[in-house]
């Protein structure tokens, strides 16, 4: 086998297992915040487009996807950041979900043979950004996000010799799990020290239409190069999906959008991994890229969750509204891992312990003290649970 598998770490879901072993929870419903996976309904359209397209299961689909789909995306992309222009046929790719492309971008991006090669992830970060740094043969440093830095980055931290070895750079705008949205002016920050050293910037937006302002949507990646005069979008290719904004986990649809020439090789690559998009699923995405009505509607059960939820949780808990996404990061008063264990016990809501997102990086574990509490079961089950939480902290 690969030795370096044997540089993964378990997933915060393992980790989480292994916390409640052995815990009775008390008798009441289990009321799982955990994971970040959307429970609302799918739309109706999405099962209907689908089950039109159904004869395209027995056709071999593309590895860069139908003209029509990669279409609907640079438009929907075009309309959702203001931007001038967008070539479907140079830069858009369609991809299995944004994980498998977090994860195989790092494969075809890294250039191993280069020596002590750096790929810079966010701290607290989503594992897979890890993961794709020591499978493609480079070393993952660690950006702390903290409260004394408003969850943003310190690019200070990093010396001159690392920052001239790093190839690729993670970004998650809107962050999980604090929610933080990148302004303008850390996009230029960023861009401009992608200039200097060369590296690919990989904008993960898996989190971008879950927001509480309709006249505000986050700032995107590549809105922030338009903005800035970045034509052609040099280094930066962003990861967005249907999961979250359609509530189509299981439909595993998502795209990558950017630099043309990056996703060249991508493209190249992935004709090699084998992970080309049904087209029945291709049509689906379609009719989901095509909607807006049933996202805002989407969004506005989110919104009234977090009405309904940070007054309530705020007395016991220091926690505010992020900027968008549908995470709380939450401060609890100790360890983190006990106060899930504990909470579990007490009131058989699952919390995610903040420690298991992080890792430990100039002399701290970011993640350590907080707990992520993904608001994705319904509003009644999301305030059956704060108020089970806030009964068991007073």
């Amino acid at each position: 086998m690969n030795p370096l598998l044997d540089l993964l770490q378990p997933y915060p879901f393992e980790k989480l297992r292994a916390l409640f072993n052995g815990v009775k929870p008390v008798d009441l419903p289990a009321i799982r915040l955990s994971i970040g996976e959307p429970q609302h309904a799918t739309p109706d359209l999405i099962f209907k487009a689908m089950s039109d397209a159904f004869s395209g299961l027995a056709v071999y689909p593309t590895t860069a996807g139908t003209d029509a789909l990669r279409q609907t995306i640079a438009d929907w992309t075009m309309r959702r950041y203001r931007l001038p222009a967008l070539d479907w046929a140079t830069q858009v790719l369609p991809v299995n979900g944004s994980r498998e492309a977090l994860f195989s971008f790092a494969q075809a991006v890294v250039d191993a043979s280069k020596p002590a090669a750096l790929v810079v992830c966010p701290n607290p970060f989503y594992q897979i950004y890890e993961g794709a740094a020591l499978l493609a043969g480079a070393q993952p440093v660690f950006l702390n996000q903290t409260p004394e830095n408003n969850f943003g980055f310190d690019l200070d931290a990093l010396s001159a010799d690392e920052w001239a070895r790093v190839q690729l750079f993670y970004v998650c705008s809107p962050g999980n799990p604090t929610g933080r949205v990148l302004s303008l002016d850390e996009w230029k920050a960023l861009f401009e020290l992608s200039d200097k050293y060369g590296f690919v910037i990989a904008a993960d937006e898996c989190y971008s239409e879950i927001y509480f302002d309709e006249a505000l949507p986050p700032l995107g990646a590549l809105e922030a190069a338009h903005k800035l005069g970045r034509s052609g979008f040099p280094r930066l290719v962003v990861f967005s999906s249907l999961s979250k904004r359609s509530n189509v986990p299981g439909l595993r649809s998502g795209f990558v959008a950017g630099d043309a020439k990056v996703l060249a090789g991508f493209l190249k690559y992935r004709t090699y991994h084998g992970c080309a998009m049904s087209t029945t699923v291709q049509a689906a995405s379609i009719a989901a890229w095509k909607d807006e009505e049933h996202v805002r509607a989407n969004r506005m059960m989110y919104r009234e969750k977090f009405d309904a939820l940070v007054p309530l949780l705020s007395p016991v808990l220091e926690v505010s509204r992020p900027d968008a996404g549908f995470y709380l990061w939450a401060r609890t008063a100790g360890d983190d891992a006990e106060f899930a264990r504990d909470l579990l016990a007490a009131t058989n809501v699952t919390v995610l312990p903040g420690q298991y997102l992080a890792r430990q990086a100039h002399g701290r574990n970011p993640g350590q003290g907080f707990i992520r509490i993904a608001l994705v079961a319904t509003g009644q089950e999301c305030l059956t649970a704060a108020q089970r939480i806030v009964d068991h902290l007073k």
